[in-house]
């Protein structure tokens, strides 16, 4: 090991270069971020106001609108009272919101009758369900917490799963349909003894090995499948609270009359400018305070113009889809034309790179609903009459098959292969095979009903 001094020529990015590149490559809600972050940063940058009051106050969120409504409560007005303060808050808690899995499965616990240690395992047991409502903790694990045995935790597991929704609180599937088919009197069904014992053969669809196993026709089998399948796997998920996927499209495109408009979605977007009160207080000012002056105004230039050249970069982008795409936005999805970076790059002047960052995170509003932008970019194959045809193509062609086919005869992959050669789309079967996992499209074999 040794050092040597060398020189090299190495190229990189100024700040305000990344700072160009984080502008373009941000979604609408990471945009807005950056915005208040540069506001907060540079005092020469200002953001233009709303001269509607109405625009204004259409800006203050929906509860703190209700409330200032109410009580008529104004920014020039005498502080809350307390009487008023208690209100308020009153009112902010009535707002309601789903009941967890948890907090459904303690109320239970409050109405039963429970010895202190069996409530302190059962609220254990409570605390350690996922949010399928399954337990997949050890019994020891429990049984340490509570400071209990493993055979008590698994006498009050069973008084737990005797709580609603049913199934709850089993510790595999098994379980969780038989504690089901329990609930309604079928503990010694044909249903019961193929979830406890021929679970595994049933997700195969072996269902002549399960009625031999248990010296029944297999007609009886089928039925028994039947009912299985009308069980809940995931007895949890009712109390669920997803969070709101709130997806704002950035591009919108419009039908007007036989031909799209395209605009930008600009009302997320502040209006900024920089400062007068900057500006006239470089004159008068010493040369150290000028040059902070002129830092700041000049940074607040570039910032202004990363947005522009942001939304500019879209726009174009949005205009090229509309032009290579219209024959999607007429019919639909399975229109969809091969489309690629490089080319849109090319047609809009701007590197691939530039294309891709843009693109990341945004999405399009059309006339057959709101996509990703990247949703758009797709490489695709030739036909049998020469026309390129895009990948998501093939891919509603396979689904379109799938769902006319019929369920006791359904399609191999190489059936869809030639089905698919007779439209006039030369596919391998394992580009067909892939295209079917991507849709979350079982195999054939799995996808028969008897």
């Amino acid at each position: 090991m040794e050092q040597i001094a060398g020189m090299a020529l190495q190229q990189t990015m100024s700040p305000q270069m990344q700072q160009s590149l984080n502008i373009l490559q941000a979604p609408l809600t990471e945009l807005r971020q950056l915005v208040d972050i540069e506001l907060r940063e540079n005092p020469a940058l200002e953001e233009v106001l709303p001269e509607n009051p109405a625009e204004e106050r259409a800006q203050k969120s929906d509860l703190e609108d209700q409330w200032s409504d109410y009580y008529a409560q104004r920014a020039t007005a005498e502080p809350w009272t307390k009487e008023a303060l208690e209100k308020r808050q009153h009112f902010f808690d009535s707002q309601t919101r789903p009941q967890t899995l948890q907090e459904h499965l303690l109320e239970q616990l409050l109405t039963a009758s429970w010895t202190k240690p069996e409530a302190r395992i059962a609220v254990e047991i409570i605390g350690n369900l996922d949010e399928q409502g399954y337990f997949r903790t050890d019994l020891e694990d429990v049984a340490y917490a509570a400071g209990s045995d493993a055979l008590e935790v698994e006498r009050v597991l069973e008084k737990v799963q005797e709580f609603d929704p049913p199934g709850i609180a089993a510790r595999n599937l098994g379980e969780c349909l038989f504690l089901q088919l329990k609930r309604q009197g079928r503990q010694y069904s044909n249903e019961a003894r193929i979830v406890r014992h021929h679970l595994e053969e049933l997700g195969r669809k072996k269902l002549t090995e399960i009625a031999n196993a248990l010296d029944i026709p297999v007609q009886e089998v089928q039925h028994a499948a039947a009912a299985i399948t009308k069980l809940d796997p995931r007895p949890g998920r009712a109390f669920l609270s997803e969070p709101e996927q709130i997806v704002i499209p950035e591009i919108i495109v419009e039908r007007d009359g036989d031909d799209y408009l395209v605009r930008l979605s600009n009302e997320e977007i502040p209006v900024l400018r920089i400062s007068d009160s900057y500006k006239d207080m470089l004159p008068d000012s010493s040369r150290e305070v000028r040059d902070y002056l002129r830092e700041k105004i000049k940074g607040g230039k570039f910032f202004i113009r990363s947005i522009q050249q942001r939304q500019q970069t879209l726009m174009n982008i949005g205009r090229e889809i509309v032009t290579r795409q219209r024959e999607f936005l007429d019919h639909g999805p399975s229109h969809l034309r091969p489309m690629t970076m490089s080319q849109v790059a090319d047609a809009v002047g701007v590197h691939e790179t530039t294309v891709s960052r843009a693109a990341s995170g945004k999405y399009i509003a059309t006339p057959q609903g709101i996509f990703e932008i990247k949703y758009f970019f797709t490489h695709g194959y030739t036909n049998s009459d020469g026309e390129a045809v895009s990948n998501e193509s093939v891919r509603q062609a396979i689904l379109a098959l799938v769902r006319e086919e019929s369920p006791r005869h359904p399609h191999s992959d190489q059936d869809m292969v030639q089905l698919l050669n007779e439209q006039g789309l030369a596919v391998a079967r394992r580009t067909v095979a892939k295209y079917r996992e991507q849709l979350g499209i079982l195999p054939s074999h799995l996808r028969k009903s008897f």
